[in-house]
């Protein structure tokens, strides 16, 4: 058995086939999923699983050199926003909304959670570890 936290197959396999600046995103409930992006959905109910209870997991198995939010989490969602910065993720990217989803179209999957706090979304960008 697995000593680290994550133990959901495909995020895990997803974590593990991912190169230098992959994009792997985190999604609230309602973030559309475009067409051909695979889907990992971790949603049960209203905030389970939660946003930043799914963040850390993932982060304890990847390597982040950059992150991308939308402008609106810190204006809608102040207290998500600052519990991301508490995380300690380096170099933050902060877009609209809109060029956000756009950016969906590009990742490798996109991660589902239960979370309903508005704009409570986020791109993973792939580092390496060497």
């Amino acid at each position: 058995m697995k000593k680290t936290p994550l133990l959901n197959i495909a995020l895990s396999q997803l974590i593990a086939s991912l190169g230098h600046g992959d994009k792997v995103v985190i999604g609230d409930a309602g973030l559309p999923v475009p067409p051909g992006v695979p889907l990992i959905d971790l949603a049960l109910t209203q905030g389970v699983p939660g946003f930043i209870e799914t963040l850390k997991i993932v982060l304890s198995e990847m390597q982040v050199e950059q992150y991308v939010v939308a402008d609106a989490l810190a204006q809608r969602s102040p207290e998500l926003a600052a519990q991301i910065e508490d995380i300690g993720l380096p170099d933050k990217h902060v877009v609209s909304h809109t060029e956000l989803k756009q950016l969906t179209q590009g990742a490798r999957a996109i991660v589902r959670t239960g979370e309903c706090t508005p704009y409570a979304n986020i791109i993973l960008i792939s580092g390496v570890t060497f």
